[in-house]
């Protein structure tokens, strides 16, 4: 019986995988909305292809301007790569993703929250 007890209170104040997984799948779904991408109103102004920009190089969002740190492959799908632009601003770190074959469909852009997690931020408006 003591036992039981003890292992009650290791669990107290955790939280289940599935509750975390249905906490996580809400607040996507309240900052992504319906997840209908043809919904998508984004504009881009690129001065050269996607693919071409490098380290050094800047970009705006909404305005802003970050510089570029890095570019690469994040994901290697086969017939798709997924490619990720790491871009800061200040001290705060961003990345901005998409998959080569339809970059200007599925570009995404994201914030670093603490160490490793980025979280989708929604923007109008991108340009290099």
């Amino acid at each position: 019986m003591a036992k039981k007890k003890s292992e009650k209170k290791s669990n107290e104040g955790k939280v289940s995988e599935k509750e975390l997984d249905r906490e996580i799948d809400e607040i996507e779904e309240k900052f992504e909305g319906s997840g209908d991408e043809s919904k998508r109103d984004i504009q881009i102004k690129a001065s050269k292809p996607i693919a071409k920009i490098k380290k050094g190089d800047k970009i705006k969002i909404d305005g802003k301007e970050y510089e570029i740190d890095s570019h690469y492959v994040l994901i290697d799908h086969g017939s798709t790569k997924e490619m990720a632009i790491e871009v800061f601003s200040g001290d705060n770190d961003f990345q901005i993703r998409y998959f080569n074959d339809q970059a200007e469909r599925t570009i995404d852009f994201y914030e670093l929250q603490g160490e490793i997690m980025f979280v989708k931020k929604p923007f109008k408006k991108i340009e290099w």
